[in-house]
């Protein structure tokens, strides 16, 4: 009976995901038109500034085939899926007011930024033809990526590292000096354009979470937390997107079972049945543009009779909600996430909230490089990356947890709430909202 009521459940699910209507999904030709445009105005109007302010007069970056620099896979061009051979990206600051100039040390132009600059024909040694490139422009600083901190800016391998210092000589190798903070910056930087079409790309991710919270994809009693899940990895798939995590659904109910937080990351029950009662609680992201999201949201499965949240469930939302304002009004240009993080932590139990808070910036990655504030586990600060200053222009998701006693239980459970936001001379807004009420399954229609 079981197997044709699931039989029954997934053709429903079939029949009902084509009805959702989603925000426009670019063809694959015309992402990587956006793509190659982004990285274009990137490269001319914030990779000057970010090489003057960490002084760095030449950067290099380099990979080979399959064990790509993280910085690397941000400037191919979108039809390269990966570096070729060795491929050897030159990024030379002309002076103020003359932009950068961008080489590749290659066999082939690595699209249209970075045009050829080596021809083994005429010089068979690749490492000999970029020291070449180096004498002739005699740089005082040459940033490489090398970093103890950001595993983001630590992309250079030492077998690179070494040829490349035998091949310049002792004279360049001496100017060599980490470009962590170059990297960091480029990683991290938002560009206006790249604004423009973040909101929508985070409105997708909304749509989806919204839709397998509902009665098209659960049907209390049958729908198992891990029959969401996988309706979530399907429908990423449907819509020719991709993830860049497994996504995870989790329930907190009325029973003994206290909140253990490693747990909702791992090792959950595979097949936890969704029942009426249940307070639904989904960690998902998508990558589409080169732009990742990062979102977790509740829905409440309604009883029979109910027709909205409990109040006890509401107020104990709302207490997520007062974190989050908590927090991102303590953003400041300049602070780090360690002080952000003591301030936060500090105001929100003078209000009696019991607040944890693990957020971190967002952008070509998921966990990007960039401030972060805080970890799940070291809410006393994070030492090396908690120590760097906010920048502006800079994206996060906003992820923390607040803990509230709820009486009809009988027990402690955690508001999870993680959305994507922007940090920017007005503060921080969210990039296209954030979740400020529980959802229902089955949604209430509004009343009249």
């Amino acid at each position: 009976m079981k197997k044709i009521l699931l039989s029954l459940v997934v053709l429903f699910l079939t029949v009902s995901a084509q009805a959702q209507d989603y925000p426009h999904i670019l063809p694959m030709k015309e992402r990587a038109a956006v793509i190659d445009e982004l990285l274009k105005d990137k490269i001319q109007t914030v990779l000057p500034d970010l090489m003057r302010k960490t002084d760095i007069d030449l950067w290099i970056v380099v990979s080979r085939e399959y064990n790509e620099d993280p910085v690397i896979e941000t400037m191919l061009p979108a039809t390269w899926l990966a570096a070729r051979r060795r491929t050897i990206l030159v990024m030379h600051d002309l002076g103020e007011g003359k932009g950068i100039e961008t080489l590749a040390v290659a066999r082939y132009d690595v699209g249209e930024m970075f045009k050829r600059a080596w021809d083994p024909e005429e010089q068979p040694d690749q490492w000999a033809r970029l020291a070449q490139i180096i004498e002739e422009r005699d740089p005082e600083r040459i940033g490489i990526n090398t970093s103890a901190i950001w595993g983001h800016a630590d992309g250079l391998v030492v077998t690179d590292y070494e040829e490349m210092k035998e091949a310049i000589g002792d004279e360049y190798s001496e100017r060599l000096v980490s470009a962590e903070k170059l990297a960091v910056g480029w990683l991290e930087t938002r560009t206006p354009k790249e604004m423009q079409i973040y909101p929508q790309i985070v409105r997708i991710a909304h749509e989806i979470i919204a839709e397998g919270f509902s009665d098209r994809v659960i049907q209390p009693g049958v729908t198992t937390t891990e029959d969401v899940v996988w309706w979530y990895r399907e429908k990423i798939r449907e819509l020719k997107l991709i993830t860049w995590f497994h996504p995870s659904v989790s329930i907190q109910r009325g029973d003994p079972e206290s909140f253990d937080h490693l747990r909702t990351f791992d090792s959950r029950p595979g097949e936890n049945v969704i029942m009426p009662g249940d307070l639904l609680h989904v960690d998902f992201g998508i990558k589409y543009l080169r732009l990742n999201t990062d979102t977790q949201q509740h829905a409440y499965v309604l009883r029979p009779g109910e027709t909205e949240v409990p109040d006890y469930l509401v107020n104990a939302f709302e207490n997520g909600n007062r974190v989050q304002d908590i927090f991102t009004n303590n953003f400041k240009e300049g602070r780090t996430g360690n002080e952000v993080l003591a301030m936060s932590r500090k105001q929100a139990i003078d209000e009696g909230l019991k607040p944890s808070i693990y957020t971190h910036p967002i952008g070509y990655h998921g966990h990007a490089a960039g401030t972060t504030l805080g970890m799940w586990d070291a809410q006393d600060g994070v030492p090396g990356d908690g120590d760097y200053p906010l920048q502006l222009n800079t994206a996060y998701s906003i992820e923390l947890n607040a803990a509230t006693y709820i009486e009809e239980w009988g027990k402690e459970i955690r508001i999870m709430l993680e959305e994507d936001a922007f940090f920017d001379s007005s503060g921080v807004w969210y990039i296209d909202g954030r979740q400020r009420e529980i959802m229902t399954i089955p949604r209430v229609p509004a009343k009249q």
